[in-house]
């Protein structure tokens, strides 16, 4: 309970302002980190490349059902008919393997499922196989691609309407910046790019996007009248809206991952399935890498295209000028605290004096006027507002 009341606390630290991590003024920082993994999974795709599906290549699929037959057997009972590619042979649940063998050459289909069947013990109808070609994982790619092209205008045109289209360069950018990511990662770890890898990094744009547009918002309200005062920049006022979300989007983020982590390690890494398994994987990759772009990202950015803008420069001087005007007056006044002490000693020597007079007509003060005696015969100097009394010479009233 301490460690939550804790998180507790600096989430609305963070929201009230007291407590606030400077996002915008160190996105350079943000920015490098970002290149540098975009570097190495450009990298990963250039080198190793992805490794695709023979719902993509063309293949055969067999799915062999019976207890007891482990992955390197069925290995070696397929190895001769493989050539230069090599099958990918899977554990399915408790009495299943599954070998696939990437090829454009099925002819030799039926050939292979009976030497399955005689090599490994199997009845042929045990034996579930399954031709695919070439052009069918061709056509998913394809609408893929345009579903995503379609959606990356529509992403535009409506931040553009919604709030300006500076956000929407922003959220682009952070869009592109996390499928690179995801289509990096697959390349760098060997997963295989399956329909199930297609679904996956289409599902993750509506993610990121999400947590793009629920930062952007508090942005829009925290800048909202920005130019009409001096005290801030742009910069700041967005990373104030920034941190004001930041936890609500690491908690969005924790609690969408941790269920994708749990097809990604235990439903694909454990029960062996193979299409949770890419989808899985494509979730985990793209939703870390919209939680980073929508906070490191997408926000420092849009800051960094608006104060390129007339209206913010001019707020950046003023900004400027008043902190200057600031730190001056704060001077000034440390001076003017270091002179009193001198000031005070005068006034109390002043107060101590024996011999002080009137000043206006030089007569000393009556013993019987309202002058308090100091105590060592002398008097004390009348106010101000005595001195310009006109007072009868030579009488005194009785």
């Amino acid at each position: 309970m301490p460690r939550l009341s804790g998180l507790r606390s600096v989430g609305h630290k963070l929201y009230t302002g007291e407590l606030e991590y400077d996002f915008v003024g160190k996105k350079k920082r943000w920015y490098a980190l970002s290149a540098l993994i975009l570097v190495l999974a450009v990298a990963g795709l250039l080198g190793r490349g992805l490794s695709q599906g023979i719902e993509f290549k063309g293949g055969a699929v067999f799915t062999v059902n019976k207890p007891g037959i482990s992955v390197s057997q069925a290995h070696d009972a397929i190895g001769e008919f493989t050539g230069s590619h090599e099958p990918i042979v899977q554990k399915v649940g408790g009495d299943q393997v599954r070998i696939q063998i990437a090829s454009k050459d099925t002819g030799n289909f039926n050939k292979i499922r009976d030497a399955l069947s005689e090599r490994l013990g199997v009845a042929p109808d045990k034996i579930d196989s399954e031709l695919v070609g070439p052009s069918w994982g061709k056509e998913i790619s394809n609408k893929a691609l345009q579903g995503l092209l379609i959606f990356m205008v529509l992403v535009v045109i409506y931040l553009s309407i919604a709030f300006e289209w500076r956000m929407a360069m922003a959220a682009l950018v952070a869009l592109i910046h996390d499928i690179v990511i995801t289509i990096g990662v697959y390349a760098l770890v060997g997963f295989e790019v399956t329909p199930g890898t297609v679904i996956g990094l289409l599902t993750i744009l509506g993610y990121s996007l999400y947590d793009t547009v629920v930062v952007f918002d508090t942005v829009k309200e925290t800048t909202r009248g920005i130019t009409k005062q001096n005290k801030i920049t742009f910069s700041q006022a967005a990373n104030r809206g920034l941190n004001q979300t930041l936890v609500r989007s690491i908690n969005t983020s924790v609690v969408a991952l941790l269920p994708v982590a749990s097809l990604l390690f235990v439903g694909g890494g454990l029960l062996g399935a193979g299409m949770l398994k890419d989808i899985a994987l494509s979730l985990f990759v793209g939703l870390a890498a919209g939680a980073f772009s929508s906070i490191f990202i997408a926000t420092p950015m849009f800051a960094d295209l608006k104060e390129r803008t007339p209206e913010m420069r001019q707020l950046a001087k003023r900004v400027a000028q008043h902190r200057a005007a600031q730190a001056k007056a704060a001077a000034r006044g440390e001076g003017d605290a270091s002179a009193k002490p001198a000031a005070s000693a005068a006034a109390d020597a002043d107060e101590d004096g024996n011999t002080d007079e009137e000043e206006g007509d030089g007569e000393p003060a009556a013993a019987g006027s309202s002058s308090r005696g100091t105590g060592s015969g002398g008097v004390r100097r009348q106010p101000s507002r005595n001195r310009s009394r006109n007072r009868p010479s030579g009488k005194r009233k009785h």
